[in-house]
């Protein structure tokens, strides 16, 4: 298995977790980006972030919660 850079798999992660949102699933573009997080050794996400990102309600407070991440 290949695997990517960090920066790589964030990007990777990001544009999968955006585009659930831009249909509409924010529940499923928020897990997707948690989910995408924790597959990197050099990734992952603090409890406390993981749970802002579950209170996103929005499009836009899910896109800000996912572009978020560096």
């Amino acid at each position: 298995m290949i695997q990517l850079t960090r920066e790589e798999h964030l990007s990777w992660a990001k544009q999968r977790a955006l585009r659930y949102v831009d249909e509409g699933d924010i529940a499923q573009g928020i897990t997707s980006m948690l989910s995408d997080l924790s597959k990197h050794p050099q990734l992952g996400c603090e409890e406390f972030l993981a749970r802002l990102g579950m209170m996103a309600s929005t499009r836009d407070e899910a896109r800000r919660w996912i572009e978020g991440f560096n």
